[in-house]
This record gives structure tokens, sequence and C-alpha cells, in this order.
């Protein structure tokens, strides 16, 4: 359990950062920054390991989310508190989408949508022709689904018996323009994995406990692919972003950003 409450509050923290950052560049994408902000603190946390010359590697597919994994490599000590609030601003390593160039961490560049799962394919092959037990995790939004591309690559993940690949589903309905239904109604997600031969399992992708138990079955997962889906809230844990397409790009005035601030130091 204490495990589980210092994973909380790690959340919470990180998104004070967040919202540090994006206040004070005004701009970036905080919805879909907070809806996957727990399911990425708790595989930075318990899967993740810099120290090491082989480790495991995270595809943020959804790019434009990347001031979630910036606001985490801040609590690791590998963007600087001083460096964390140059987001977006000229000349800054903290580009708008994900860059390797930029910032060795992060594992792929990322940002036009429906790639990372075909990005995820071509390192989770590479690790099972090193012999290596490391996996590759992918988070996907539910709004890049409609990309053709994910169901080539997932009936190639099936095919290859990759079962250090794991995909996380950002499962939130929102999208720039209003809810995914409305754009383009993806159905039953989880039956689509599953009919592309994938092991799927459905979570509360905010919920901590239903999180680490889910990385538990990625340990022991067996001879395929595996997607994670979990449904989420967009804008999660500032009351006025919540569940708010308006809330997928915005600026964070100098007002909303000390309501977001009491909300989250609250909560912690």
């Amino acid at each position: 359990m204490e495990q589980i409450d210092d994973l909380k509050n790690q959340v919470i923290q990180n998104k004070i950062t967040l919202m540090e950052m994006l206040h004070e560049s005004k701009s970036g994408h905080p919805g879909g920054s907070l809806s996957c902000m727990d399911i990425l603190t708790a595989i930075y946390e318990k899967q993740i390991d810099f120290s090491k010359a082989e480790r495991s590697k995270v595809v943020l597919s959804k790019g434009h989310a990347v001031p979630a994994v910036y606001s985490i490599l801040n609590s690791k000590g590998i963007i600087s508190d001083k460096e964390v609030l140059t987001l977006r601003k000229l000349n800054t390593r903290l580009q708008g989408h994900p860059s390797v160039v930029k910032i060795p961490e992060v594992d792929a560049s990322t940002g036009l949508l429906g790639q990372g799962i075909s990005i995820g394919i071509g390192m989770a092959l590479a690790k099972k022709q090193n012999n290596s037990y490391e996996k590759v995790y992918v988070i996907t939004g539910d709004g890049e689904l409609v990309e053709g591309q994910n169901y080539e690559a997932l009936t190639q993940a099936a095919f290859y018996n990759l079962n250090n690949l794991i995909v996380f589903v950002d499962l939130n309905k929102l999208c720039l323009s209003g809810t995914t239904k409305d754009n383009m109604d993806l159905g039953d997600v989880d039956l689509k994995f599953k009919s592309f031969g994938w092991n799927c399992i459905h979570i509360n992708g905010h919920n901590m406990d239903e999180i680490c138990k889910a990385l538990t079955i990625v340990d022991n997962n067996q001879n395929k692919p595996l997607a994670i889906i979990c449904d989420t809230i967009k804008g999660n844990g500032i009351s006025f972003m919540e569940n708010d397409p308006a809330w997928h790009g915005g600026v964070v005035t100098d007002e909303l950003y000390t309501q977001a601030m009491k909300e989250l130091k609250g909560a912690k």
C-alpha cells in the first residue's frame, strides 16, 4: 500500500510540475497530458531504469502529451527545475513533441499520430533478436486509433508474437474537435485488439492499484503482444479541464493556474 500511495503522490507532484510548465509557456496540451499521467508515472517509476545500458523503452505515440514526460524526467533530475520552464520557447530542448535528438532519454521522436505502435514493433523485434528481456511500452490515444497504419501494425505484432510489446490505450473518448465517437466511432476497442491476435485487458487508467496489477501481468505475458485499454478522463485532476475538449490545447492564465494549483495541492 505504501508504494501505491507513493506513486499517487508522485502523480500529483508531476501534475503540479506540468501546470507550472504550461502556465509559463502559455501553450501546450494539458488535457491529453493529464489523462495519461498516472499511466506514464507508473511505467517510468516501476519499469524504466535509466542507469541500465539495456533498458525498457517508452514510445509516446500521442506525442503532443510530451509535457507529461518532461515533468516525470524533471522528477528524476534529468530535466532541471529551471529548464522545465522553457517548454516551447526559442532554442529549448523541450519541444512541443518528443525529440530523441534533443533529449536522449526520450526514446522516440513522435508527433504524427498513428505511428507509435509501428515504432514500438521495430524496437521490440530488435530486443527479441538481441535476446533482451526488456520491454517496449507504447502509449497511444484513442483518437489516433482511426489511423489505418495502426491495424497493419497490430497484425504484424501478433504475427511475430511480440510478447515484449505493450500498448496502453489512453481511452479518454475526446479529441481536438469533440468526442471520438462523433468524429469516428471506434466501437469496441478491446475486441479490435483481440481480433488482431492480441492479449487484452481493460482497466481504470486513473486507479494506481489497477495500473500496477496490469504491469504485473506485463511481466508474465506469454506469446502475444498485450493491449491495456485504460478508461481515462481528459484533463484529469483539474476540475475546469475535465471532459472538456477545449482543453486539448489551451492557455493556462494566471487565474486558472491559481485554481489548478489549489486543487492539486489539496489533493496531495
